[in-house]
């Protein structure tokens, strides 16, 4: 099967990223949270691509398995459940340790398990497992930007899957042999010339799409541990976890000498192009992914037609702007823009189309803070103008203006309040 997306010789991984980023992008394969760039991509069809896991010998023969925490991996999670495996989900960017294992109450349902796999899971279901706890994995699936049928692999950039596969090397939790299986759509297989590949670069030896399985026989050496010469300490001071491991591996006689941080090179034409892209289908975004806003709506930046929006009542007059952001990227429902109206205990989510709304509103069903669950639903202007199309729909935080029962419109007090409280 020839490749549906063509590498011009000489390209680096990073024009190979953009390339697959933007395809996606523009074609519209990937379901919610989008843009893709600088993600794994959650590709449609990855339930599809999933549920050929179990068809995997080495998967039926495995004990312990270890899964990526990204979206289009979830089913993988739940199908390792399911098969009541030992499931080992990496912390996310290791920001606190290595693996959480997930524990799944006694005989949980499906539905239970289903949120096990998902980041609630990670979060409410799992217990730490450090570096020196004795355990071997048996099969590691990860998620990928791009991948080749000789097993050649390229990440988001950031070098986690590697550093991850490293890390359990050192610890005696795999080797050489252990599989590696990536879950992508069919676009992202495409031709990775070798001399892209690194040491430390984690290949593998199934891609599973939506369409195929292939095996790829790839003869390339997995990483046997960390090669300290590719990190410098920017890296190190982010991840604990790596700073652990170098100490009990210098107390051994290791060589753990780190490398200079690389000098901020010119991106490439194609990086370029993918940010103009990205901004032009996003508009304008914090750092964060975050734009926020008071009640003073006359100053914001227009946004696009397209853009739906969510309402988010009945928050608790304890719950801080801040801790709600990062709910809302535990459930991978961030909104291109978020209105905080604390002093009215609720909030509007901008999204960017329909349908990333809609994902939004379903990946938010069971959000509860202290066990109080909030009301999430199409913001009320969005309802009325559904059907008129988004050409005459009004954004939805005009409702500030018009209350139920005549209540009146926040106060230019309370909007000074909602404006300071953005900004913790």
């Amino acid at each position: 099967m020839d490749p549906m997306i063509s590498i011009h010789p000489g390209a680096t991984k990073e024009d190979i990223r953009q390339r697959v980023w933007h395809y996606i992008e523009e074609n519209n394969l990937a379901n919610f949270p989008r843009p893709v760039y600088n993600r794994i991509p959650n590709f449609k069809g990855a339930a599809q691509a999933c549920n050929k896991l179990p068809v995997l010998q080495e998967f039926k023969s495995s004990q312990t398995v270890k899964v990526n925490p990204d979206r289009p991996q979830q089913q993988a999670r739940f199908l390792t459940l399911e098969a009541q495996k030992t499931l080992l989900v990496p912390t996310p960017r290791l920001r606190t340790g290595l693996f959480n294992k997930i524990t799944p109450p006694p005989g949980a349902t499906k539905e239970q398990l289903r949120i096990c796999s998902s980041s609630q899971g990670v979060r409410d279901f799992s217990v730490p497992v450090g570096l020196d706890a004795k355990v071997k994995v048996d099969l590691v699936v990860v998620g990928s930007v791009a991948v080749s049928e000789k097993g050649f692999r390229i990440g988001k950039g950031e070098g986690f899957a590697d550093m991850e596969f490293g890390m359990m090397a050192s610890m005696g939790a795999v080797n050489e042999s252990t599989v590696v299986v990536s879950v992508v759509h069919d676009c992202q297989v495409v031709e990775i010339p070798e001399g892209l590949l690194e040491s430390h670069d984690l290949t593998v030896d199934y891609i599973l799409t939506p369409t195929r399985v292939i095996k790829t026989n790839c003869l390339l050496p997995k990483p046997h541990g960390i090669i300290w010469s590719k990190l410098d300490i920017e890296k190190l001071e982010k991840i604990p976890i790596l700073k652990k491991l170098r100490a009990l591996e210098e107390q051994t006689g290791k060589d753990v000498t780190l490398g200079v941080a690389p000098a901020k090179a010119e991106p490439s034409q194609a990086k370029k192009e993918g940010e103009s892209t990205k901004a032009k289908r996003v508009g304008t975004v914090s750092e964060k992914g975050f734009e926020e806003s008071s009640g003073d709506y006359s100053s914001r930046p227009r946004i696009p037609d397209t853009v739906t929006s969510l309402y988010l009542g009945g928050i608790p007059p304890e719950l801080r702007v801040s801790e709600l952001k990062t709910m809302l990227r535990e459930k991978q429902a961030v909104p291109l823009r978020l209105t905080w109206q604390g002093a009215q205990h609720r909030a509007f989510l901008d999204y960017t189309d329909p349908q990333t709304a809609e994902e939004a509103l379903t990946a938010l069903q069971d959000l509860s803070v202290n066990g109080h669950e909030l009301q999430v639903e199409l913001a009320k202007s969005q309802r009325r103008t559904r059907k008129r199309g988004p050409q005459q729909s009004r954004p939805a935080q005009q409702e500030t203006k018009t209350t139920n029962q005549g209540k009146q419109s926040p106060s230019s007090e309370n909007a000074k309040e909602i404006s300071e409280n953005v900004q913790e």
